[in-house]
């Protein structure tokens, strides 16, 4: 794998890393020397493809199929990944479904499932990898956040209370964990460049850089705060969207 090595030796687990974001930050962690589980709910064959591509170019990966807001599945994923790796140093918290319509049109089990697939699968992951990173002797925890929870964007309500829980559970892991070596930071970007299932429209002059962000802009982000250089960020919301928090 031709990367500089950075994290020879370290593991990470990306849930939601099927996709986009997810399975870049696969690859390019195994180009950089990591061992990687990567998970879904039910992508098997997209998992398949990223393990094949960073095995084949000499790197290690596993895949995990399962649901990230069952606690016994979040338990196997851990279970094999230590047996696989021996460790686990890192963990993603990259699992999101999205629900975009108007506020009163939405039914309880629209709000339940984005409610249970951010928020639940980030308690259940990281109560799981906690003890591993700590017997590691430190590491980090990110999780994904976006622009919805800290801005006002119509017809997004569940992903809006979502994300903003989330950046809550950042700071309180960051105060409580830090002690371990372990950082936890969570990543906000606006809109990227990504495959999506969901239209999107917006207005390009709300984003002073001028431009979405590309998945290598948010990774970069995600590495640097997993790195050695990084570990000195912890409790943080980061925003990675050219501006577009600043000028709101």
């Amino acid at each position: 794998m031709a990367d500089t090595q950075s994290f020879a030796g370290k593991v990470i687990v990306i849930t939601g890393g099927a996709r986009n974001i997810g399975r870049a930050l696969a690859l390019e962690m195994a180009a950089a020397g990591a061992a990687v589980c990567v998970t879904s709910r039910a992508a098997r064959a997209e998992l398949d493809e990223i393990v094949a591509t960073i095995t084949a170019q000499g790197g290690r990966a596993i895949r995990h199929v399962g649901d990230a807001t069952d606690p016994a599945n979040v338990r196997q994923m851990v279970d094999t990944t230590v047996e696989a790796f021996g460790r686990i140093d890192m963990l993603v918290n990259g699992a999101v479904v999205h629900v975009v319509k108007p506020f009163l049109e939405i039914t309880p089990e629209e709000w339940r499932k984005t409610i249970a697939t951010v928020i639940d699968s980030a308690f259940y992951c990281t109560q799981a990898c906690l003890p591993e990173i700590i017997k590691a002797g430190g590491g980090s925890v990110i999780n994904m956040g976006g622009a919805a929870g800290h801005l006002p964007l119509w017809h997004r309500a569940p992903t809006a209370a979502a994300k903003a829980g989330l950046a809550g559970l950042t700071r309180a892991l960051a105060d409580e964990f830090a002690a371990h070596n372990i950082n936890v930071n969570c990543v906000a970007p606006g809109p990227v460049n990504t495959v999506r299932t969901t239209p999107l429209t917006f207005d390009m002059k709300q984003i002073p850089l001028g431009r979405f962000a590309e998945i290598s802009d948010v990774t970069a982000m995600i590495k640097l705060l997993c790195s050695a250089n990084g570990r000195y960020i912890t409790g943080q919301t980061i925003h990675v969207n050219g501006g577009f928090y600043m000028n709101n």
